[in-house]
């Protein structure tokens, strides 16, 4: 081959070479500028995470929940309408074993499997600051309401024929956790699976504004038509049960609790 094409066969690989390699660092920059940008992090403030399951549970206690709305825009883009320093705590929790939950059927199996991962991650696993977090939307969001509201809203016509009543804040009596691991009929059996049991030992269960609001205007189109949708969104958000942590949307939190380590699982 002459020199001269020898060169130009050189250099033009040389500088197709560079440009892959300029284009690479630019398409690069952005993402790390985006990702170090701390005014991109709405929970930036948040970063000292409670590292013990009890801790998290007495810092979320002592957070103040706001329950008395008038009404609720469709939207949410502010803070004063959800539990946003809650919802940080929840993201910083800094323990080597967290799992969220992505529950939409109300009558799906996922108070139990709740139940059996906090079950082997404590005793099996030996992590007993297990975080198990319930990302609730859908039909599900209707065990967060309070037994008062499936009367008032007739919401056993939405859960389907297997409720009657809420029956998953129903907590069984006389349960304790010092009943035996293996008493089936106990606190850490399958008779036992129920939301106030699970909260009890730990889990958190997030609300979704976009499915209250959503089951809000189910509600608007049939015997409630006179009453407005912001305002009966307000109504079932006053009165979801002790506890809940609200958010703007399950799923683009979950997008959140991704971002910062928990496993995700689907419970139906």
């Amino acid at each position: 081959m002459p020199h001269s094409i020898t060169t130009l066969t050189r250099r033009s690989m040389l500088q197709q070479a560079a440009l892959f390699t300029l284009s690479l660092a630019s398409a690069a920059a952005p993402r790390r500028a985006l990702a170090n940008e701390p005014g991109n992090d709405v929970f930036s403030s948040a970063q000292d995470g409670a590292t013990r399951l009890r801790e998290l549970g007495e810092r979320l206690a002592a957070i103040e929940r706001r329950r008395d709305f008038d009404e609720v825009p469709f939207m949410l883009t502010s803070a004063q309408y959800w539990d946003k320093d809650a919802a940080a705590q929840v993201l910083s929790y800094r323990y080597r074993a967290r799992q969220v939950w992505e529950n939409t059927d109300i009558a799906g199996p996922w108070p139990g499997l709740m139940r059996e991962a906090m079950n082997g991650q404590v005793f099996a696993h030996d992590n007993p600051d297990f975080l198990a977090v319930s990302a609730t939307q859908g039909l599900a969001h209707l065990a967060l309401f309070s037994q008062p509201m499936w009367d008032k809203y007739a919401l056993a016509t939405l859960a389907g024929p297997k409720f009657a009543m809420n029956s998953l804040i129903a907590e069984k009596p006389g349960v304790s956790p010092d009943d035996k691991l293996e008493d089936v009929q106990g606190v850490y059996g399958p008779m036992n699976s129920n939301i106030v049991s699970l909260q009890r030992r730990g889990a958190v269960f997030i609300g979704c504004h976009d499915s209250i609001h959503a089951i809000a205007r189910t509600l608007q189109t049939g015997a409630f038509e006179t009453a407005r949708a912001d305002h009966i969104a307000a109504d079932l958000t006053n009165n979801m049960i002790p506890d809940v942590v609200l958010v703007p949307s399950v799923v683009a939190f979950m997008v959140e609790m991704q971002r910062r380590g928990f496993t995700y699982s689907k419970g139906g």
